[in-house]
């Protein structure tokens, strides 16, 4: 299977769980509580879950500790950063295209879990996914 096939089919199943979390507990709660449902419904679908993985900054060959943390790491590949706010802002796509840069993987998801229809808060960051004619920039700026 190709890396391209790999990574859809990966986002595919994480979108589907995502569904299933947003249809049992709908809107309106935070988004820890969304990260532990969305970590158990991936793992009850045999899916590697990596939760709260701590992100360093290289910041002049020194390793500073800021804080970061990435919510979900799924299948060792695809980043997951989760929220649940009225609406996904351009900072938060920069955010996540951060995390895919500083850990090297090529996409992720934004999951709005504050979406009437999750749906509509669904959103793939990429960086330099393979066969895509999606850059980094036109990821963040479409």
């Amino acid at each position: 299977m190709e890396e391209k096939e790999k990574l859809d089919l990966i986002i595919r199943r994480i979108i589907g769980a995502a569904i299933e979390v947003h249809k049992a507990v709908g809107p309106g709660l935070l988004e820890s509580a969304y990260q532990a449902c969305l970590a158990f419904e991936l793992r009850e679908r045999n899916l590697k879950v990596d939760e709260q993985v701590p992100l360093p900054l290289l910041y002049k060959e020194v390793k500073l500790d800021c804080g970061y943390r990435i919510d979900l790491i799924v299948e060792d590949t695809v980043i997951a950063e989760i929220k649940a706010v009225e609406h996904l802002a351009p900072i938060h796509e920069a955010q996540l295209l951060s995390y895919l840069r500083l850990v090297h993987k090529r996409v992720g998801l934004l999951i709005n879990f504050h979406s009437r229809v999750l749906k509509e808060g669904l959103k793939r960051i990429v960086n330099e996914f393979p066969d895509s004619a999606s850059s980094a920039f036109s990821a963040v700026s479409s």
